[in-house]
């Protein structure tokens, strides 16, 4: 018997529509919760979600670390000559650990900013410098300047495409969104051991009822003590959530795409309610990400960013006028907003290793 693998089969968009991101925190036995939430018994999500990763719909299942509060990171916008666009995408996507998400974005307009086709997302571990790296991969690419816009609030971190396919324009929770903030925080020895296994992807053979036995013997430590210091790392609020991420740009082996555009949403609000505006913006379910960051004069002083899917370009052109009524309706005056549609795109995590990226650098000619 044939197991269904496509992202929209019924049982299939059940356990997605857990699996996806609502399984928050740590979670010992992870694929329990996901059975319980789901009402799909565990025998069937543990085949299913195997099933689904050795089709490459789900293209990886790891535990997300929120790594805001463990490295420096910042969005990149890159100008680079259109000659040289594609070659620095290849480098940041395979090359560049650090280098997350990939993605050449354009404008249907010539606006502000439009220059800037590769953005990324970047981070260094704790003490190094992203205008440093960016200095480094810019000399690798030819890029002729680049951008940093680090957080400085998040107010919606999620995916959930499964989940989020039919929404309304303008759902929105009751209440606005919480800013998290992005302070960084210390670990010890031990706990960085423990993270640094908790956080790779999970092979098809660890898709098994008690999936950190192998990443405690990894670490070092007993399954008992693993669980403890994880619960630790939760607790310090360095743990995201645990995730089954869908090859959701890709178009899987029957033709089928979880979505086909991505809009990132720029809005400038007045300086001081930043806030405000982006709990307003964060409520929207359609987002999955809603951060504050500074884009300066080069993008109108936005200054709340955020990120929408959809399988339909109008569809998403309609969550987006949603919002923006609302914030009108709130009262909240916006001076420049625009759209950058995302194209050629890479999704990755970033590597937040000292160790690593000190090799990287000594292979790279940087410090």
């Amino acid at each position: 018997m044939t197991i269904p693998t496509e992202h929209d089969e019924a049982t299939n968009a059940r356990i997605l529509a857990v699996s996806e991101d609502l399984v928050a925190g740590f979670r010992d036995q992870p694929f329990h919760v996901i059975a319980e939430q789901s009402g799909v018994p565990l025998d069937t999500v543990l085949e299913r979600i195997r099933a689904m990763l050795d089709a490459g719909v789900i293209r990886r299942v790891r535990q997300t670390l929120l790594s805001t509060k463990l490295a420096h990171g910042a969005l990149v916008a890159w100008r680079v000559p259109e000659e040289k666009l594609n070659d620095a995408f290849d480098f940041m996507a395979k090359e560049d650990p650090f280098s997350g998400h990939v993605v050449i974005r354009s404008t249907d307009a010539d606006i502000s900013g439009a220059g800037y086709r590769l953005w990324t997302t970047l981070k260094v571990p704790q003490g190094e410098s992203l205008q440093e790296h960016g200095e480094v991969l810019q000399g690798i690419v030819g890029a002729e300047e680049f951008i940093l816009m680090p957080a400085k609030g998040v107010f919606t971190l999620g995916v959930g495409h499964v989940r989020r396919k039919n929404l309304e324009p303008g759902a929105r929770s009751d209440e606005p969104a919480t800013m998290m903030t992005t302070t960084v925080v210390d670990l010890d020895e031990e706990e960085w051991r423990v993270l640094l296994a908790l956080k790779e992807e999970l092979t098809p053979g660890e898709i098994v009822p008690d999936p950190w036995t192998g990443r405690a013997e990894a670490a070092g430590v007993s399954l008992a003590r693993f669980s403890e210091v994880a619960h630790r790392l939760n607790e310090k609020k360095v743990i995201g959530r645990f995730s089954t991420f869908l090859e959701h740009v890709k178009p899987s082996d029957t033709g089928k795409r979880v979505t086909r555009f991505n809009g990132l949403f720029h809005w400038a609000v007045p300086p001081g309610r930043e806030l405000e505006a982006g709990g307003e913006v964060g409520r929207h379910h359609c987002m999955t990400h809603c951060y504050w960051r500074e884009g300066g004069p080069g993008f109108g002083n936005v200054n709340i960013m955020g990120v929408v899917h959809g399988t339909e370009k109008d569809r998403v052109l309609e969550h987006k006028a949603a919002i923006d009524a609302h914030l009108e309706e709130a009262g909240m005056p916006v001076s420049y907003t625009n759209v950058f549609w995302g194209g050629r795109s890479e999704i990755k995590p970033s590597e937040i290793s000292p160790a690593v990226y000190h090799d990287w650098h000594a292979r790279h000619g940087g410090s």
